[in-house]
């Protein structure tokens, strides 16, 4: 009889399945590494069973033990799952952008989930990387994977995945394209390729709102690459330790809509239900099908399952929120087209809250984003400040930072003003517009929407 001893014996040797239709403008054959396969469902079952068995015997995590990691639901199902064969507990800190289906399928699982906001800088005492490093300090006989930094992250791919792309399509492998994240996957398959055939290819698809890109093209963080996105599962705001950008032969962003309708596209033209970042993948091998030939064979990996995602990416009226499905009437484009002021005015986080009510008063805003070298991290709004002034004038000369709100959304410039009012409320009148191929930011008002319906 052939029979697994446990959950964990199931985990790697998935399939490769040829791409047929949403690849049909591709000149090459297109081969997806489909890890839902893994009993969570995704590629990060590879590497989070590593981290744990790493850890024992290095004696970092023992017996009775507590896993605590930051999370967006990928990672922590993978080590949710061995942990419950192995007799470990855990706790998961993660972003208010993940999807409620990640979060309650980490809590089926018996983990404890803490839930923290997205848009803080990564050092900042909220951020879901800190309370993660925190409580693994403040807990004992805890264990902190950091699967950002533990290079048990890309040594399971260079172990597994790596190997099976190359038996799988019989060392006949020329292009790999990854989405990138932690680093750990395309890294640590790369390197395995790579050793078998220096010649391979290796293409990361990144999101707009990411610095891994401009990193790898530069070496150098640019905060003005940084800001909020929608794109779940790659991207990094800072640069983990698992990446060898040497293995890495481009990046190529996406947009958040662009992965969001080829998500759709695969499941509807493929019936392999695959998440956001398959989506981002796929999309951004098109655009760069013209780099490839006939006899290419490209492999592009697969995290995750669609499940984690209905409440957004398979949700009409989620996607109509976002400005992703087809747009009715005008769109921010017309709107921006039509204003005579359109720049965008912003005020470093360092700035003084007196400061901040001059610009206000001046050029008669309601609300101001908050920067910090560059990249969007706030916005303070005129009551706030006139509150202050008045009620506290002594805290006039103190920073814009110390009562700025969470950032405004990001929308693309093409989703429809109907769509982008429906995101407005009382706590929220005005979100952020970003035009990708300019490379331009805009903010778009309730007042700005009003004005278009009463001429």
């Amino acid at each position: 009889m052939k029979i697994c001893n446990n959950i964990l014996e199931t985990i790697g040797d998935t399939p490769l399945v040829k791409l047929n239709k949403v690849t049909s403008s591709v000149p090459a054959t297109v081969l997806a590494k489909v890890e839902t396969f893994n009993p969570g469902h995704s590629i990060k079952d590879r590497m989070a069973l590593k981290m744990i068995e790493d850890a024992e015997r290095s004696g970092k995590l023992k017996p009775g033990g507590t896993i605590i990691e930051g999370t967006s639901g990928n990672t922590g199902m993978g080590l949710a799952i061995a942990a419950i064969i192995k007799e470990y507990k855990c706790i998961f800190t993660t972003t208010d952008k993940q999807s409620k289906e990640k979060m309650d399928a980490l809590r089926a699982f018996g983990a404890e989930v803490i839930v923290c906001p997205t848009n803080v800088e990564p050092e900042d005492h909220r951020s879901y990387y800190s309370v993660a490093a925190r409580l693994s300090r403040e807990i004992p006989n805890s264990f902190y994977p950091n699967q950002y930094d533990n290079l048990s992250n890309r040594q399971a791919h260079y172990e597994t995945t790596g190997p099976e792309i190359w038996n799988q399509t019989d060392g006949k492998i020329t292009h790999l394209v990854v989405g990138a994240g932690t680093g750990g996957t395309i890294t640590g398959t790369a390197m395995f390729l790579k050793e078998k055939n220096p010649a391979i290819q290796v293409w990361a698809i990144d999101t707009y709102g990411s610095a891994l890109k401009k990193y790898h093209e530069t070496g150098q963080i640019d905060n003005n690459e940084i800001y909020p996105y929608v794109t779940e599962g790659i991207g990094e705001d800072f640069i983990p330790k698992n990446y060898d950008f040497s293995v890495i032969d481009h990046f190529e962003k996406v947009t958040d809509k662009d992965a969001a309708l080829m998500t759709r596209e695969i499941v509807r033209k493929e019936a392999i239900w695959v998440g956001n970042s398959a989506g981002s993948a796929v999309a951004g091998l098109i655009q760069l099908k013209d780099r490839l030939q006939p006899s290419d064979i490209v492999v592009i990996i697969f995290h995750d399952h669609g499940t984690r995602y209905l409440a957004k990416i398979f949700n009409d009226d989620w996607m109509r929120k976002m400005g992703y499905l087809e747009v009715k009437g005008m769109s921010a484009a017309d709107l921006l087209q039509s204003r005579q002021q359109i720049e965008l005015t912003t005020i470093e986080k360092t700035s003084t809250i007196k400061e901040a009510l001059k610009i206000v008063v001046e050029k008669d805003y309601s609300q101001i984003p908050v920067t910090t070298g560059g990249r969007i991290i706030g916005v303070v709004y005129e009551n706030d400040l006139i509150d202050i002034v008045i009620r506290q004038p002594e805290k006039s000369t103190e920073t814009v930072e110390t009562i700025m709100k969470q950032a405004l959304p990001f929308v693309d410039i093409s989703t429809g003003l109907e769509a982008i009012s429906e995101m407005m409320n009382r706590n929220q009148s005005a979100v952020m517009v970003k035009d990708f191929k300019s490379d331009r930011n805009f903010i778009i008002t309730k007042y700005d929407i009003a004005s278009v319906y009463a001429r």
